[in-house]
């Protein structure tokens, strides 16, 4: 069987908040690989700093110490526009809040990602809609956000997040604002996505059945590795 490559390798990896003379430890001293192919969940109590980890992986906060690696880039120390074309061209992003633009359809709300890097305009429709069908919303391509469920609504965000093919798709919290239903939906799509597609994902969530739907889980508590259960 053929070993799938480290495609994030952290290392040492501390946030910290300075208020004053003060400092508080989001993060401390936290190690830890994934490979190409995973899905993993990060989880956690609230104020754990599953988040906060996410953040760093995903560049969307950078680390007080530590080191980033991805895909073999050092994403650390990047400058600030090496580091939005790294977000833009490797990394994907889905969040509890679907972040979607109410004046645009379904198939726009999607293919803003490819235009912000240039591509052609057949070509990123042609991605926008494949991608929609993907995530099982073929028939709704047309339809404002207004038009669609909560449920619905996540997809589109998630296919917003995919349409560049990312390396990784970073998901925190991605089914708080949703039903049971829907939730469970969710995480089957990212399952599916996972399974079918070899799309590597990192979720962070607060609920135990759908963590235990990753290939494995990461334990946070109190910005580090919870020793218990790693």
């Amino acid at each position: 069987m053929k070993t799938k490559k480290v495609l994030i390798d952290a290392k040492n990896l501390e946030r910290i908040y300075f208020n004053g003379v003060i400092k508080t430890y989001a993060l401390r001293n936290i190690s830890l690989q994934i490979k190409e192919g995973e899905f993993v969940a990060i989880m956690g109590p609230s104020g754990s700093g599953k988040s906060t980890l996410l953040h760093q992986l995903g560049l969307l906060d950078i680390p007080t110490n530590g080191n980033i690696f991805i895909d073999g880039e050092d994403v650390v120390n990047l400058s600030d526009s090496g580091r939005t074309r790294f977000r833009l061209e490797k990394l994907g992003y889905v969040f509890q809040s679907y972040n979607l633009i109410p004046e645009l359809n379904a198939l726009e709300n999607v293919f803003v990602t490819p235009m912000a890097r240039g591509v052609d305009s057949e070509k990123y429709k042609v991605a926008a809609e494949d991608i929609l069908k993907k995530v099982g919303l073929g028939d709704r391509i047309n339809h404002a956000p207004s038009e669609l469920s909560g449920g619905q609504q996540q997809r589109v965000s998630i296919a917003r997040a995919l349409v560049n093919k990312p390396k990784i798709l970073f998901a925190d919290e991605p089914t708080a604002n949703l039903d049971s239903d829907s939730s469970d939906d969710v995480v089957k799509l990212f399952r599916m996505l996972n399974k079918d597609f070899g799309q590597t994902i990192v979720m962070v969530t607060h609920e135990l059945e759908e963590g235990k739907k990753a290939d494995r889980i990461i334990w946070v508590k109190d910005g580090i590795l919870d020793p218990d259960k790693n």
